[in-house]
Formats: C-alpha cells, structure tokens, sequence
C-alpha cells in the first residue's frame, strides 16, 4: 500500500471518529444505534467501526447484537483457578481463533484473549463481509485493511473470511426470488462483483485467504440458501469459485460450510464438487434443546457424517463457527467438542465468542469458560509445560450494554446522512436544539 493510500484510509477514519464524536456532543439518550433481529439460527455478527482505545485502556470485549431470546452480554468471564493439562505437542495442535468483533476491534481482542489464554498462540483471524448491498461484498476499500495487516504480520497466520454470494442476505427473500437470483448468478450476472473482491484481497498481499463462501446453505436464514434451486446453487458457487481463481496472484481456500444436521435440505445435496471445494466446513453449535453431544455425533449429516465425507473427498475439514447455544452452560459439550477437534484435527476453527455462544465475552458460560480455558491454556506452536492461570493485575471492566429499545430525546432531531454512513457509524445521528440553553 503506497503513502496515498494510507492517507485516503487514515482520513477516512478521522472523517468516522469525528462523527462518532459530534453524535456524542449533541445528544443524550441512548441514541439510534441499529439493532439486529434473527431468527432461531446464531445471529450474524454485527458491524461494528473500530474506534482506537485510549493509551492504557483496558480493552471491553462486546460482542455484536445477541438476537431476541439470547442471553444479554453483561461482562467478561473473570479469571479461574484450573488444573494444568498434558502438554500438547506440535502435530497436535489445530489451528484455532475466535471471531470476536468485525473490525480492529476483533484483532486487538484476540490479543487479550491470548494473554486470558497464557498467551496461547491464536493463528486464526475470522471476520465477515456485510450481505447488504454488493459493494460491501466487494469487500468495499478499507474494509479489510486491518485484517490484513494482522494477516501479513507473521507467516503462519490464517485469514478466515464469510462471503456473500447474494447481496440483501438477511431480508427474508422469499423462495421464488431466491431461486431466480441463484439462476441469474450461475448465469454470469454477478461475476464481476466476485472478481472485485479478488483483485482487492490480491492488493492487499492476503492471496491465501481462506473463503468461505455460501456458508449455512442448508438452513433458511440466507439468501444464499440452497434449497430453492441445488442445481442452480452449485452452478453459481462454481462460477464464482472460478472467477476468483482467475485473479492473477491468488492462491484461496474455498470451504463449503453447512450447518450440522440435516436443516432445510441435506448439505450433501449442495455440494459443488472437488474441483472447486478445498475444505469442507461445518457450523456446529449446541442445538437443539436436548441433543447430547453423542446424538450431534451421530446425527443424519451431523459431526460423524462430516468427517466421513471429507475424507471420501480427500479435503481437510473446519469448524469456522461453534459454541454454546440451546442447553445453556454446557461444559460437557464444551469439553466434548474440545476433544473431537483434537481428535480430528480440523484445519482450524474459530469458536464464535459472544453470548449465548461464547465464553470469554459471555460471562453467562462460567462452567464452559472454565473448560475451554483449561484445555487451550498456554497452546502454542511448540511443545509446553502447562501451567495454572493467574489472575491479571488489571480487573476486566464492565462492558457498555446494547439499548433495550431505541428512543428519540426530547427536542432532539435525527439526522439523515445516508445509509452509508449510517451503516459504519452504527446509526442515526442526533441534533438537539436546546444545546444554547444548557449552563457553562
């Protein structure tokens, strides 16, 4: 990236702060922020503008916007005594991470994750493009600047990245639309939107991005979604696979995530084939109510099944989404899972850390924290001697609490500055015209 460059971006972010900063000024209240609705599927995450931390600012993990149902993030998981593991040598050891924001936020709370850890060596970055419109498919500029800088800090590092392969991908578009739009895209309509993103993460030095396209295409929550037309979906995956494999430079991943389970169609019958799939995924969370750990194992398409097609397919398998869910504070899922990654060595997973799923950002899991700090404590890429976490010298602080219900302050006007800008500042912005009456 040349100097020009660096000062479009470093303007462009001056340009988000001093607006974030004159929303503060101007209004009281809990202000406009955008909330995010799901259904019964794990939320998406919600994006969020990185807004640098004070020097010596303890960092507050939050994570994005529980759905309706979820348990409310209150604060992070305090410190626990746990009793030291086995030491893991090198051959053992899966890749792993965490998503834990969209932006600079989530690379600089891997670091504290990491220390939370004892310093265990989190190699797995993971974020999403935002499925609104395709100019944020396109991985719009400045968007993943900082990922890959984290990216291109050290070698062995990993770059996970969701993609879109429709834009509106939350707007419960119905099934005829669906299917129209995947013919369309198997087509060639979209194919330079797809070849956009290629040509920027080329750009940006991350040819080795791991992508994964589609994911959950088997469930209902997508656009993206499979079921309306597999034919046509496997059709369009294809074209877009090929599309940014035509990008001199790159050298993606392409993982096929489903959701585990059978969902709305069986996720084998969405499988675009070996030429364009490099890894097969799966989200794998703790659902439904109920289900034990060995009935997800053996499962129609579940944890079992996933293995075993792979390996027919010869393709290495992930997990780039799992955790908590319908059973609560399960520390026997946890531990369980904990150990099927271990025993079948994914090429990486990245547990999805905000509540109800996680365990660092989600102070509701302390049984389940617990675990997953007791086994992963003090990984790294070289053989260790386990040892007891300690309490840091810096209590974790309360994390800013989400809005219940947003409220317009009394003689307070929002104002309109476009979606755009509305998207990266998280909101409306408000003016309020008593401000020449206050006291000074």
């Amino acid at each position: 990236m040349d100097s020009q460059q660096r000062r479009t971006r470093t303007g462009r972010l001056a340009f988000i702060a001093v607006t974030v900063a004159a929303s503060a000024a101007l209004a009281s209240g809990p202000g406009f922020a955008a909330g995010v609705v799901r259904a019964d599927d794990p939320p998406a995450p919600t994006a969020v503008v990185p807004v640098p931390e004070p020097p010596g600012t303890p960092v507050v993990p939050t994570g994005p916007t529980p759905a309706p149902g979820d348990v409310t993030p209150v604060e992070p998981v305090p410190p626990v005594d746990v009793k030291p593991v086995e030491p893991v040598t090198p051959k053992d050891l899966p890749a792993f991470g965490a998503y834990l924001d969209y932006g600079a936020g989530g690379i600089t709370r891997m670091a504290e994750l990491s220390r939370w850890l004892g310093n265990a060596d989190l190699r797995v970055g993971h974020t999403y493009l935002p499925g609104d419109r395709w100019s944020n498919i396109e991985g719009r500029p400045n968007f993943l600047d900082f990922w890959a800088d984290w990216r291109t800090g050290r070698a062995d590092r990993m770059f996970v990245l969701n993609v879109p392969m429709l834009e509106r991908n939350e707007d419960n578009v119905s099934d005829a639309e669906v299917r129209y739009l995947l013919r369309q895209g198997a087509a060639g309509r979209f194919d330079e939107h797809y070849r956009t993103l290629a040509e920027r993460l080329v750009e940006l030095k991350v040819p080795d991005t791991v992508i994964v396209l589609g994911w959950e295409m088997n469930g209902t929550t997508y656009t993206h979604r499979c079921g309306p037309d597999p034919v046509a979906w496997k059709k369009y995956w294809n074209r877009i696979v090929t599309t940014m494999r035509s990008v001199p430079g790159q050298k993606f991943k392409f993982d096929f995530t489903p959701t585990r389970g059978r969902d709305a169609i069986p996720w084998t019958q969405c499988y675009p084939g070996d030429d364009t799939v490099d890894i097969v995924g799966m989200d794998s969370y703790d659902q439904p109510s109920g289900l034990t750990f060995d009935e997800q194992i053996k499962e129609p398409y579940g944890l079992q099944e996933h293995v075993d097609f792979a390996k027919a397919h010869g393709k290495p398998i992930s997990y780039p989404e799992w955790g908590l869910f319908r059973n609560g504070d399960n520390a026997e899922y946890m531990k369980r899972m904990l150990a099927w990654m271990d025993e079948h060595k994914p090429l990486y997973n990245t547990l999805t850390d905000y509540c109800p799923h996680g365990v660092w950002q989600c102070s509701a899991n302390p049984k389940s924290s617990a675990v997953y700090r007791s086994v992963l404590f003090g990984r790294t890429g070289e053989p260790t001697t386990p040892t007891t976490p300690t309490t840091p010298t810096t209590p974790p602080t309360e994390p800013t609490k989400p809005p219940t219900a947003p409220t317009t302050p009394p003689t307070c006007s929002p104002l309109d500055l476009g979606k755009w800008v509305e998207y990266w500042i998280g909101g409306k912005l408000c003016l309020r015209f008593d401000w020449f009456s206050r006291n000074r």
